[in-house]
């Protein structure tokens, strides 16, 4: 499940620590079937993290292709660490562990282009005119989250990742 990590992977200048996130903890989504005893947890171990993706075409058009939620991640980050080290995996200080793809319920919430355009069959309308089922070589994809709750706000930045032509 963590291969898909190592391809295209990119990060936002922002670190923004678990404290730093503690106004936005919420409940996740029920599991069922019933998880295994390693993975049961208590309390609200997920967050209210707003999620927007946009595709920016090579002229500098965008269009808007995402509005997700952090918190409608099956496995929270409590059950992914422990998952990732239950067969002896070190983890150290400083590691770094990525989510995957966050989907919500919706279609405006879907968060790869596979759901987004419905595997090809619902393309999404770029502003110029194209169409995009897949992510083209040119496109800029732009993502931004933040928690926002009782005026306070905050951001992890704005990450941006051109796809290139192969050589």
């Amino acid at each position: 499940p963590f291969l898909a990590k190592n391809f295209a992977s990119h990060l936002s200048p922002w670190i923004v620590t678990l404290e730093a996130l503690e106004p936005f903890r919420t409940s996740g989504p029920v599991q069922d079937p019933k998880v295994l005893p390693y993975l049961e947890y208590q309390g609200d171990n997920h967050y209210d993290i707003e999620l927007e993706v946009s595709i920016e075409t090579a002229q500098g058009e965008s269009k808007k292709v995402s509005e997700s939620n952090f918190k409608y991640m099956y496995w929270n980050m409590v059950q992914q660490l422990a998952h990732h080290t239950v067969n002896g995996c070190n983890v150290k200080a400083g590691d770094m562990m990525a989510s995957g793809t966050i989907s919500g319920p919706e279609p405006h919430q879907y968060g790869s282009m596979l759901e987004i355009a419905w595997q090809g069959t619902k393309p999404v309308q770029m502003p110029d005119g194209t169409e995009r089922k897949f992510i083209q070589d040119s496109d800029t994809v732009v993502m931004k989250g933040f928690g926002k709750k009782d005026g306070l706000r905050i951001g992890f930045g704005e990450v941006r990742a051109k796809v290139l032509p192969t050589k």
